[in-house]
């Protein structure tokens, strides 16, 4: 892989983007969380829970499909509800520094990463609403073509998220040398 130097010397990765890439901010130190705690973000920190329960999920749904076991349908619903509830901790904090933070409303990767993650919101909530009373007779089919959408969707999602940290340089520890 192809090296540049940024305008201190430091070389970084001359790796293609799959949207838009601004030089400028792929050299820049970068942009600070709106939500942090001594200067570490805490948006990256919360979405792992709701990204591993939900994929898990969609796991045990696949397990309750080979092996018709209620143990299954019980965890999925578990791991489903509490998805939801740190989807919703995670959507907070992106939402702080989707509003706050002009580069990333300014980005395609934002708004992206923004409507995917309404979208996992809303098919988690149904996902989980279908569940509730007997929690075995939604998964087939509806629950888990629900949960496997959903999982691939915080793949995609998870790729935005990519772009604007490690692209876009937002919500990174360290302040700016340009304004946002």
């Amino acid at each position: 892989m192809e090296t540049k130097e940024r305008d201190n010397g430091t070389p970084y990765p001359d790796v293609p983007a799959v949207m838009e890439s601004k030089h400028d901010e792929y050299v820049d130190p970068g942009i600070v969380s709106t939500v942090n705690v001594a200067g570490h973000p805490l948006h990256p920190v919360i979405v792992t829970m709701p990204i591993g329960l939900l994929v898990t999920a969609a796991g045990s749904d696949i397990g309750y499909f080979f092996t018709q076991d209620n143990f299954f349908a019980r965890a999925s619903i578990w791991l489903i509800g509490l998805g939801l509830v740190t989807a919703i901790a995670a959507a907070i904090t992106g939402m702080s520094d989707f509003l706050r933070i002009k580069r990333v409303r300014k980005s395609t990767a934002g708004w992206a990463h923004m409507y995917i993650n309404i979208a996992i919101l809303g098919l988690t909530l149904v996902n989980y609403l279908l569940r509730l009373g007997n929690p075995a007779d939604a998964i087939l089919p509806t629950g888990i073509i629900i949960s496997i959408l959903t999982a691939t969707l915080l793949g995609v999602s998870g790729w935005y998220g990519g772009e604007l940290v490690y692209r876009h340089k937002v919500s990174v520890i360290g302040p700016s040398s340009r304004k946002q």
